[in-house]
C-alpha cells in the first residue's frame, strides 16, 4: 500500500510538472490576453487527461475544465484536478502567481498531490512534504493571503478582528503554498471555492503539519455531489486557537457589518 501511495503522489507531481512546461511554453507562442488564458485552460485539461487516461485508466476524474458526472461518486478513486489556477495571472505574461493543481481522492481523503508554481520553478508535492515550520518567533503581525483582484469582505473584517496584514496574490495554490514559504501565516478563503481549487493545496500543506480545514473548523470533504466547496483555512498550526476564534466573532458580527 505504502508503494502504491508513493506511485501516486510521484505521479501527482509529474503531472502537475507537465501540465506546468506545456503553459510554459504555451506562454511563449505568441498568444495573448484572453486567447492565451482561453488557450491555456483548455490544452493543460487536454494534456493532464490524456496522462491519466494513460497513466490510470480505472480512475475517475474531476476536473475545471471538463464535464462532471455521476460516475466518480460511486469511484473509489478520483483525481480532481485544476489544469491552470490563476488564469487571470497566467494571461499577464510578467506574473508568476498562477499555479496546477492535482490531487488524488480515494476512499475518502486526499491520498495525494502536487500544487507546481511553473512560472517559480517550483513544485509541492505529498511525494516530498516540505519540512514543518519552525513556531513563530517575535510579535509580527500576522499575515493572512488574499485575493489580489476581489478581496473577500470577509477577509478584510477578520484582518481588521486580528490586526493583521493582508498579503495581496494570485491563484489559490500560490496563496496556500504561501504559507510553506513563509510569506503568510494564514490563507482565509470564504468567498466561494470548488473542490479543485483546494484539494491539491490542502493534500501538500496537511502533509507539511499545516492546519486545513474549513473556516468552521470541519473537516474538508471532498468528492461531494456538488463540488462546491466555499471555504477553506490553512495555516500555522500554532495559529489556529487564534484564528479560528477570530473567524467566529466575524461571522457572528456579519449581519450588522
Amino acid at each position: 500500500m505504502a508503494d502504491s501511495h508513493h506511485a501516486d503522489a510521484a505521479l501527482a507531481r509529474e503531472l502537475a510538472d507537465a501540465a506546468g512546461a506545456h503553459l510554459l511554453e504555451l506562454r511563449r507562442s505568441g498568444l495573448e490576453g484572453a486567447d492565451l488564458r482561453k488557450e491555456g485552460d483548455r490544452t493543460s485539461h487536454t494534456l493532464l487527461m490524456e496522462r491519466l487516461a494513460d497513466a490510470r485508466p480505472g480512475d475517475a476524474v474531476l476536473s475545471e475544465e471538463g464535464a462532471d458526472g455521476a460516475a466518480r461518486l460511486s469511484a473509489e478513486r478520483v483525481w480532481i484536478i485544476d489544469p491552470l489556477d490563476g488564469t487571470r495571472e497566467y494571461g499577464e505574461t510578467e506574473r508568476s502567481d498562477w499555479a496546477v493543481h492535482v490531487a488524488l481522492w480515494q476512499r475518502g481523503h486526499l491520498a495525494a498531490g502536487a500544487v507546481a508554481l511553473p512560472a517559480r520553478g517550483t513544485t509541492f508535492g505529498t511525494d516530498r512534504p516540505a519540512a514543518i515550520l519552525s513556531p513563530r518567533h517575535g510579535s509580527h503581525r500576522l499575515r493572512l493571503a488574499v485575493s489580489r483582484t476581489r478581496p473577500p469582505s470577509f477577509v478584510v473584517a477578520l484582518a481588521d478582528q486580528l490586526g493583521a496584514e493582508l498579503v495581496p496574490m494570485g491563484s489559490a495554490g500560490v496563496k496556500a503554498t504561501a504559507v510553506l514559504t513563509d510569506e503568510v501565516d494564514a490563507y482565509v478563503h470564504a468567498g466561494g471555492q470548488y473542490e479543485w481549487d483546494s484539494a491539491a493545496p490542502v493534500a501538500v500543506c496537511a502533509a507539511a503539519g499545516l492546519h486545513t480545514s474549513r473556516i468552521d473548523g470541519s473537516a474538508l470533504q471532498y468528492n461531494q455531489p456538488d463540488p462546491l466547496l466555499p471555504d477553506v483555512l490553512i495555516c500555522r498550526p500554532e495559529v489556529t486557537s487564534t484564528i479560528l476564534p477570530a473567524i467566529h466573532e466575524v461571522l457572528q458580527e456579519a449581519p450588522s457589518r
